[in-house]
């Protein structure tokens, strides 16, 4: 992935609307890397643990307000378009 890049969102709240947008950035590091408390395995312990980087994802449409609320902590699924058009 990259900035730039066409993405498809469907939130769950509205499942037959599908939203346009695209990537805006995608952060440098882990969650894990950039916590104040980062996780310090050292007890010997050499299970790999799944790291989630971050990637900002903006709306290109204009969203009608009055017809979709769309807030912060929505449980969205966004498809990434790798091959452009």
């Amino acid at each position: 992935m990259k900035p730039g890049q066409e993405v498809d969102i469907r939130v769950d709240t509205y499942p037959n609307k599908v939203f346009k947008g695209k990537i805006d950035s995608i952060q440098r590091s882990s969650g894990a890397k950039s916590s104040l408390f980062p996780p310090e395995n050292a007890v010997g312990s050499f299970v790999k643990i799944v790291q989630r980087i971050p990637v900002k994802i903006v709306f290109t449409e204009d969203i009608d307000h009055e017809k979709y609320t769309i807030v912060p902590g929505m449980s969205v699924v966004p498809k990434v378009h790798i091959k452009q058009k």
